[in-house]
């Protein structure tokens, strides 16, 4: 199995605690920037963490809990009781230095983004994204861009949900932003939380990169994360399953420049 690839823990619980240290590994060697954890609560539990020198975005990807961070309580969070509804998700986001807690008032699936924080924001109720539809065809796909650059509500973290419909193609043409290099390009790591409807189906991603030292294709159950450390990174959905993704992105700058795969941009042209 690919060590880009993170099996969940269990079905209940904290199911994944991916951090900065232990996303390094054999493909992943420089990974220093993006962390992702993931509760699956039952109505009536409850969690609190601290964030360290992290910020962190919270994402009720399904369920409802009431949540507080930094002294403040924000109440009842989440509405969709499943994410394939495509309901917008509410999200908090919580600075570093602080400390946060979940009570799970229904079942729910809880994302923890993380990244390195420094204290330029206020913990808050992210306003609920709209819907937006990206690609033509078989690479039709869309976005609730949870916080991307175009709003300034985190010190580094970039976080957006994509559905991809039965059969199509994701994050595609194939795309890479593994350099340091704006405003050209930006160095950002990134994971995959992946969901398929119904829930029994898989999906495959390739990361590779130009050079051939990085080529793992991998094929993903609900509930896998994926690491893109470095190059390119395409999903598909095979026919009769949709795909759900919840991206962290994070690098030295709070900013998304990517290049397409040279020998694929061609599709990005023609679709213009």
């Amino acid at each position: 199995m690919s060590d880009l690839l993170r099996k969940p823990s269990g079905e209940s619980g904290k199911v994944h605690d991916i951090t900065i240290e232990n996303a390094k590994g054999p493909k992943s060697e420089d990974w220093g920037f993006v962390g992702f954890g993931l509760y699956r609560l039952k109505a009536g539990e409850s969690i609190a963490e601290k964030t360290g020198d992290l910020e962190v975005i919270l994402v009720m990807v399904e369920g409802k809990a009431t949540i507080a961070a930094d002294g403040q309580d924000f109440g009842e969070q989440g509405e969709r009781m499943s994410v394939f509804e495509q309901l917008p998700p509410h999200s908090v986001y919580v600075p570093n230095g602080t400390e946060w807690s979940a009570s799970a008032t229904t079942d729910c699936t809880i994302g923890v983004c993380t990244a390195p924080g420094m204290g330029g924001h206020k913990a808050k109720v992210l306003p609920k994204p709209e819907k937006v539809t990206r690609g033509k065809g078989a690479n039709t796909r869309y976005i609730f861009p949870i916080a991307m650059e175009e709003s300034d509500v985190a010190d580094s973290l970039l976080v957006t949900e994509v559905f991809t419909p039965s059969g199509n193609w994701s994050s595609y043409p194939p795309h890479r932003h593994d350099e340091d290099n704006f405003p050209d390009m930006t160095y950002l790591e990134e994971t995959y939380y992946h969901r398929l409807n119904p829930n029994q189906g898989y999906g495959h991603q390739r990361v590779f990169t130009e050079d051939g030292s990085l080529d793992e294709t991998i094929s993903m159950e609900s509930h896998d994360v994926v690491l893109v450390p470095k190059g390119h990174h395409p999903c598909g959905a095979p026919y009769g399953y949709e795909m759900y993704y919840l991206n962290v992105m994070a690098g030295p700058m709070r900013k998304w420049r990517f290049k397409n795969h040279p020998d694929h941009d061609w599709i990005a042209q023609r679709d213009q």
